[in-house]
């Protein structure tokens, strides 16, 4: 058996990190930046006016009444499982390959890890006209785990990424009807990710891979508001794609004879993989004094994660993708129950943009609904507290992905998912 070490090393990164990112910036990209619109599934952000909706559109602090601030705090608790329904490994053995089931528990419950997903915000009024923010998010951010010995080990033992999203905004009430912003961004990206490595014989323990690595990139935000009628406002924003590059170490342990005991290494690498730009076209419409109707569309461009492009010292490789751009559509409703009290409800439908064919189990997903109730209490003139609770039920998927690892072996890796998620949020606005 021989490998070179160039080679296994591109082959670690390669898997490793197309399932970071396939994890991180797909199935899991976190909405959840404003607990306000938690509670009417962000039907309404894109259109609504100060410092809770920054993150979704610049033009939303555009001529503000008085200087702002925003905190807010989402535990998002997720309940899944995954099945194994006949995974496969087949090892290079002469002359055919020895092809035998994956072996180990079938089956994973709760993969997904629960966290705490802080945000916050800032606007500064310079005058009728002009006004600066700053929003701090966290668009990307998770983590799973399986057991050492379950089926998906040679796909995913342990996913972690932790990402910070600065954004900062100028924002311009250019008159009555439009308002104007834009927005620089800065993302910080924190990865870890592991996973066995078989050897050559069923017989022989698993061998580790991992990869940890982390890297700034930049991109901009872009967005306007029309206001036709006091009773009517119409959003539009555009946040850019993102070309993020990890730099980190490639560690590989374990493996037996007869693969090459040099095989076992650490190496510094470095993969570029690209974000999607997000597009959002919404309208609020006060029907009322008390009712204010909310409707949004988001059109996620995926298909820019067209390949995975990894550089080794003087080598390089990229692996394909096929991911797909995705629209989301979300409706809610805002309701002045009392002077003091605001309730809302929303609901969303939000498609996944990974392929039925090559889905992972570092996250698995599969098209979701989310169903969300919130509400503020005005406590003072400068005070408002927002609340919310939204249940997101995720339609059932297969896991169906084909590798070769790094030691040549061919892993099918067949299973069911099925899972939901509540999110409960809590914030608070503040005038100064």
């Amino acid at each position: 058996m021989s490998l070179s070490r160039t080679s296994l090393a591109a082959g670690v990164a390669l898997l490793a990190l197309a399932a970071a990112s396939q994890a991180s910036a797909s199935a899991f990209y976190l909405q959840e930046q404003s607990v306000r619109g938690t509670g009417r599934a962000y039907s309404g952000e894109v259109a609504d006016k100060g410092v809770g909706s920054l993150w979704w559109n610049p033009a939303s602090i555009a001529g503000i009444e008085r200087s702002e601030g925003y905190l807010g705090l989402n535990a998002i608790l997720v309940d899944s499982k995954v099945s194994d329904t006949g995974s496969t490994i087949t090892r290079p053995v002469p002359p055919t390959g020895l092809t035998t089931p994956v072996g180990g528990e079938n089956r994973a419950s709760k993969p997904i890890n629960n966290g705490l997903v802080p945000n916050l915000g800032a606007a500064f009024k310079i005058n009728d006209k002009l006004s600066l923010g700053l929003s701090v998010a966290a668009p990307y951010n998770f983590t799973t785990e399986y057991s050492k010995a379950s089926w998906t080990r040679y796909d995913a033992l342990k996913s972690q990424l932790r990402t910070v999203n600065v954004d900062g905004v100028v924002a311009y009430k250019v008159n009555d009807l439009i308002d104007l912003g834009v927005g620089v961004t800065a993302m910080y990206a924190d990865a870890e990710l592991t996973n066995a490595l078989p050897n050559i014989s069923p017989l022989q323990p698993d061998g580790t891979q991992s990869l940890k690595g982390d890297g700034w990139a930049y991109g901009y935000t872009v967005g306007a508001q029309l206001h036709p009628s006091k009773s009517l406002t119409i959003g539009a924003s555009y946040r850019s794609k993102i070309d993020q590059k990890l730099k980190g170490t490639v560690t590989v342990g374990g493996l037996l004879a007869p693969i090459p005991a040099a095989n076992n290494f650490s190496t510094d690498g470095q993969a570029k993989i690209t974000l999607p730009w997000i597009a959002n076209v919404g309208a609020r419409w006060a029907v009322n004094d008390k009712l204010t109707l909310n409707g949004s569309v988001s059109r996620v461009g995926w298909g820019e994660f067209d390949a995975i492009r990894i550089k080794f010292a003087t080598s390089a490789t990229e692996s394909v993708q096929n991911y797909k751009d995705v629209t989301t559509y979300a409706v809610g409703v805002d309701y002045q129950a009392t002077p003091r009290l605001t309730l809302r409800t929303g609901v969303q439908y939000d498609p996944t943009p990974t392929p039925d064919v090559g889905r992972t189990a570092r996250v698995p997903d599969g098209d979701r609904m989310m169903y969300a109730v919130g509400a503020t209490w005005a406590a003072t003139d400068n005070l408002k507290l927002d609340a919310a609770i939204s249940y997101i039920a995720f339609d059932k998927a297969k896991i169906n992905r084909t590798d070769v690892t790094a030691t040549s072996s061919t892993v099918n890796l067949r299973g069911d998912v099925e899972g939901s998620a509540v999110v409960l949020a809590t914030g608070a606005r503040f005038s100064f």
